[in-house]
């Protein structure tokens, strides 16, 4: 089974290239959404993340409040790697069960979409990784349109953030998802069929 890590910055597109490549009927498992599954009330992850970063990133029913978990994330490297060092490792075993069945059912090609394919480690359950990558003023203004945070907000995720050349230093191939590149084009650029 071939395992294509999509990886880059927030805001550069990874979700929309994956969605394209979905189309071919590959396969897909974002990283950020099993995360999420991973914050049931009262399991261990949202057990250490509320040690970590207070009451204050749970709701009255002990949820994770996303919205406060990143604002404590994000605000400062400190806080992100200790979110990091929380989250990771699970949703890297997560993953790992994912791609078991999915090999198991006779899947020939799956996309892992994360943003912290290297960080994570996850870039070892890889064949192959690509870099999509857009400027930071692209980035801020989808991560604006995209979710609801202030501009400042949407500028702290970006900076806490490795440089696009980080992730093209790291993958084998880069999708560029800005003008004057046409995304369909870089897509079969880089998957040609």
């Amino acid at each position: 089974m071939q395992v294509i890590g999509i990886t880059g910055q927030t805001g550069a597109g990874k979700s929309t290239v994956c969605l394209a490549l979905q189309k071919r009927g590959w396969a897909h498992i974002d990283a950020d959404r099993t995360a999420k599954n991973l914050y049931i009330p009262g399991s261990p992850v949202v057990e250490r993340l509320a040690a970590a970063f207070g009451s204050q990133i749970l709701t009255t029913d002990g949820h994770i409040d996303r919205p406060a978990l990143a604002k404590a994330a994000f605000s400062s490297k400190k806080a992100l790697e200790t979110l990091n060092a929380i989250v990771h490792p699970a949703v890297t075993a997560a993953v790992r069960e994912q791609l078991g069945a999915l090999e198991k059912a006779g899947t020939d090609t799956v996309l892992l979409d994360a943003v912290a394919l290297f960080e994570s480690g996850q870039d070892a359950l890889c064949t192959r990784t690509v870099a999509v990558v857009a400027p930071a003023d692209v980035r801020l203004a989808r991560i604006l349109a995209r979710d609801d945070i202030t501009e400042a907000q949407a500028r702290r995720r970006i900076e806490a953030q490795h440089a696009a050349d980080w992730y093209l230093a790291r993958c084998d191939a880069v999708i560029r998802n800005y003008p004057p590149y046409a995304l369909e084009d870089e897509i079969r650029r880089v998957f040609p069929t």
